[in-house]
């Protein structure tokens, strides 16, 4: 496979992640946070079941598997409180650090650090979200802030984990996201024992698509193309391209909910696009030069 078949898979990622926040906002208005993370697993694990007949899990996999679920989990579960407590303005900006953070702990990982271009190309990227998200202006920080930052941290560490445990290893993509699945799963499920019922009570035919959605569409076809692409590129460069959710977020609020495109936000727009641009040519050049 290509590298550019792997950043058009991980665009499309980060249009199916910008794409699931009317969903998502809907879901916990009427289940709860943990309800609704707790079934969006649940239904990922069994739609990911019959790909896992006849394969056979092996105890470095099932380690790895874990570890990388407990990490996905808690970046749902800071990310998804985090958002409540704080104004969209400062919840964009902050996640946005990932595409920061993820090259910095990659760096400081392998002993290896990509050109001090690419952080001034990802550090244009974050002033786009700045700008793309700068409409009520950000505000005073609040706890909120803090759980989002500690997302922030937690997806960098995810996502440099992710291809630092599976390098040079023949483990099975599906395998080590299945597993994810299930940890997940069995972690929400746990917590959310006392309101789980009463949310699947609540829950009608549109709220049951919207899981749906959430499960096969941001989950399963999102941590596997996730995973396969950091194993075949890099954590930082999967995390530029993801870092593109707000651009889809914003556009498809455009274009469905009929919001407004201000002026500042195209020219947030025009910003991430030119960053993760650059940012990815260069990062490919530096891999030509430096193989793993």
């Amino acid at each position: 496979m290509s590298i550019r078949r792997s950043d058009l898979l991980l665009l499309a990622v980060a249009v199916v992640w910008g794409s699931s926040y009317l969903a998502a906002q809907t879901l916990v208005l009427a289940g709860g946070v943990l309800a609704v993370l707790a079934l969006r697993f649940a239904v990922s694990a069994i739609a990911l079941a019959p790909a896992m007949a006849g394969r056979q899990l092996s105890r470095p996999e099932l380690r790895v598997g874990a570890l990388l679920g407990l990490t996905q989990a808690a970046v749902l579960v800071l990310e998804t409180y985090g958002v409540a407590l704080t104004s969209a303005t400062n919840a964009g900006v902050l996640i946005s650090l990932t595409i920061l953070l993820t090259p910095a702990l990659e760096g400081a990982v392998r002993r290896r650090w990509l050109p001090s271009r690419f952080f001034v190309a990802a550090a244009v990227a974050v002033a786009g979200v700045v700008l793309l998200v700068a409409g009520p202006g950000l505000r005073a920080p609040t706890a909120g802030d803090a759980l989002m930052l500690a997302a922030a941290v937690v997806r960098a560490a995810h996502v440099t984990l992710s291809g630092r445990l599976t390098e040079g290893r023949r483990y099975d993509t599906v395998t080590l996201t299945w597993l994810q699945m299930v940890v997940g799963t069995v972690l929400f499920t746990i917590v959310a024992a006392p309101t789980l019922p009463s949310a699947v009570r609540a829950f009608g035919p549109g709220h049951w698509l919207g899981v749906l959605y959430l499960a096969l569409g941001c989950s399963v076809f999102a941590f596997l193309v996730q995973l396969w692409a950091i194993r075949r590129t890099s954590a930082a460069r999967a995390s530029l391209l993801l870092g593109t959710e707000p651009v889809w977020a914003v556009l498809i609020g455009v274009g469905v909910a009929g919001e407004r495109l201000t002026a500042v936000a195209v020219a947030g727009i025009a910003l991430v696009l030119a960053g993760t641009y650059y940012g990815q040519r260069v990062e490919a050049g530096h891999r030509a030069l430096t193989p793993v």
